[in-house]
């Protein structure tokens, strides 16, 4: 089995949404190793006030935390989407282990990402989870690749909300968001014209 990961913003100092990837880290443990010790990240993070736009990467597996990691964020421009279909794909739990996403990826021809469907039902892009607005509202798919700490934090917070979307729905929604731990909400839009069949 592959290690798991989590990636967390550093901001001004600051670890980003800490109580969602400690919830995470712990219920991805507990569903692989039944019974084991509770992580409490802010234990293993060495954090200081001048860092800003930096990407903590933990590696761990059950017998605890293996690695941290600290790089400057640069967030990939990304204006243009492909539609690509895997059914079978899963990444329930943030895994070392990007194959099948990586594979995904690679059918991106011209466009800078890939929106994954699955089942009929848009997912999220190689890299993050998606929200559409209809004019009104910010919509994310109910069952995503992933659960994110971003995304669990928006819907807690009631900036999106939870819903079913065929990808043939896509186009009556004007814009796209595409968020994760690292990408802030609002820091990633286009139009749903930049998305191809």
């Amino acid at each position: 089995m592959c290690p798991f990961i989590e990636t967390i913003r550093i901001k001004q100092g600051k670890a980003c949404n800490l109580p969602y990837h400690n919830e995470r880290l712990n219920d991805t443990r507990n569903h692989f190793w039944p019974g084991c010790t509770r992580i409490e990240l802010e234990e293993y993070l060495e954090v200081s006030p001048e860092m800003d736009k930096m990407k903590c990467r933990i590696v761990y597996d059950g017998g605890g935390i293996k690695e941290v990691g600290y790089t400057v964020y640069e967030m990939r421009p990304v204006h243009s989407l492909q539609l690509v279909y895997s059914d079978d794909i899963d990444y329930t739990y943030k895994s070392t282990d990007r194959e099948d996403l990586n594979r995904l990826f690679a059918c991106r021809g011209k466009r800078d990402d890939v929106l994954i469907v699955r089942r009929g039902l848009l997912t999220d892009t190689s890299i993050a989870n998606i929200a559409l607005f209809d004019g009104k509202d910010w919509f994310t798919p109910r069952s995503p690749l992933l659960k994110g700490t971003c995304r669990s934090m928006l819907i807690d917070n009631g900036i999106i909300k939870e819903k079913d979307i065929r990808w043939e729905e896509l186009f009556s929604y004007s814009f796209v968001r595409l968020f994760n731990a690292m990408i802030e909400w609002g820091a990633l839009e286009f139009s749903t014209g930049t998305i191809y069949e």
